[in-house]
């Protein structure tokens, strides 16, 4: 299969995770949509990786990967307190949080 269509499928898939993004208030499908993100973000690296015939794409998507997973721990604990707060999971919202 040509590599070209994978690049496709990354932008299709960044694609949408960014409208996610943009149009949607609730965090945790904001959430899902960066995930969706950093997901596209990989694949191109891998994608990149393998057509020059080099580890580095993979390496990089490895490291994401990890960003990612501790990405999930401290957003997750956001969104819970903005949740045991505001009783919402609405962004909108969490411009009223204060220490």
């Amino acid at each position: 299969m040509n590599p070209v269509y994978y690049l496709y499928l990354a932008a299709i898939l960044f694609t949408i995770g960014a409208t996610g993004v943009l149009i949607r208030r609730n965090a945790i499908v904001v959430f899902m949509c960066v995930e969706l993100m950093l997901n596209a973000c990989n694949l191109a690296f891998v994608v990149f990786s393998r057509m020059h015939g080099n580890l580095d794409g993979q390496v990089i998507a490895f490291f994401t990967m990890v960003v990612a997973a501790a990405e999930v721990v401290v957003g997750l604990a956001i969104i819970v307190s903005l949740f045991r707060a505001r009783h919402s999971a609405s962004v909108d919202d969490a411009d009223l949080m204060k220490l």
